[in-house]
């Protein structure tokens, strides 16, 4: 039975085929192993971690969940990457838009996080979810770290 992250990633490459990803399953595995019990995904997309059109083996998935956002890469070569990003790092973000593919630039407090090669009609749609997931969970996370301080106190 294939994951609920492996559909969504599926649908989004149905439904923009221009966007370059391999080897999703093996991604997709990596965020299954990592997921807390008490996550939900929210949203997924694939895309290549790098800025360089012709750099096509840096596939990834990202997976918005409630908590966080996460970026797995499976390596040809055993191993993987995994990236956590919780909402209280985000500054903001840019979407660019090229000839051929297009771009989205999260800037964290440590570094910008670049997902390209994305089928430019795909833009929008990931625009309006991460404008959604952030003024959503960025609040809501903030106001129970908040929280979670004055306990510790008290």
């Amino acid at each position: 039975m294939k994951s609920e992250i492996y559909l969504k990633i599926s649908s989004f490459i149905k439904k923009y085929p221009l966007t370059v990803a391999f080897r999703l399953g093996k991604h997709c595995k990596i965020i299954e192993r990592h997921l807390n019990p008490d996550e939900q995904i929210i949203y997924a997309f694939p895309a290549q971690k790098n800025i360089s059109p012709v750099d096509i083996f840096c596939t990834c998935i990202v997976v918005f969940t409630n908590k966080r956002i996460m970026v797995a890469q499976k390596r040809v070569l055993p191993g993987y990457r995994l990236s956590s990003i919780t909402p209280d790092m985000f500054n903001d973000f840019q979407v660019y838009k090229g000839f051929i593919f297009g771009r989205i630039d999260i800037d964290t407090i440590k570094e910008v996080v670049q997902f390209s090669n994305l089928d430019p009609r795909s833009l929008t749609e990931v625009e309006t979810n991460l404008s959604e997931y952030l003024t959503k969970e960025k609040p809501r996370f903030i106001k129970d770290m908040k929280e979670n301080n004055q306990k510790v106190l008290e």
